[in-house]
């Protein structure tokens, strides 16, 4: 089993910043991806960047230029640094992680943290 903790959500008012971290524990032999989604109310849960092993990353179009995916491996932690922050931003943001559990294993389980809620004041 894998836990994710996620922290660094809250309220902020337009055009400030946030950080959100995400740590991942438990059985994990490697880490093929780690990422952020988010769900606003009435919305459904879409994609907002995603890192893979090796580095390269993947972005929402609506967050492109304002957000940063970064991953720090040995610690099995992934960040989100987000700037320019808008009100649609607003909606709860979940950790999201692709993991081989033990050596030898050729498949992968997807885990999820608990969700974080960013509010963008306007």
């Amino acid at each position: 089993q894998v836990q994710l903790v996620e922290s660094g959500g809250g309220l902020v008012q337009a055009g400030g910043s946030l950080r959100l971290s995400c740590a991942a524990s438990g059985s994990i032999f490697s880490i093929n991806a780690m990422g952020w989604y988010r769900q606003a109310p009435g919305k459904q849960r879409e994609l907002v960047a995603v890192i893979i092993s090796g580095g390269s990353t993947n972005y929402a179009d609506s967050v492109k230029g304002r957000f940063t995916i970064s991953g720090d491996n040995a610690k099995n932690t992934v960040y989100l640094q987000m700037n320019s922050l808008k009100p649609e931003d607003t909606a709860v943001y979940y950790c999201n992680a692709r993991v081989v559990p033990l050596a030898g294993l050729t498949y992968e389980y997807t885990y999820w943290g608990q969700g974080t809620q960013v509010t963008v004041s306007s």
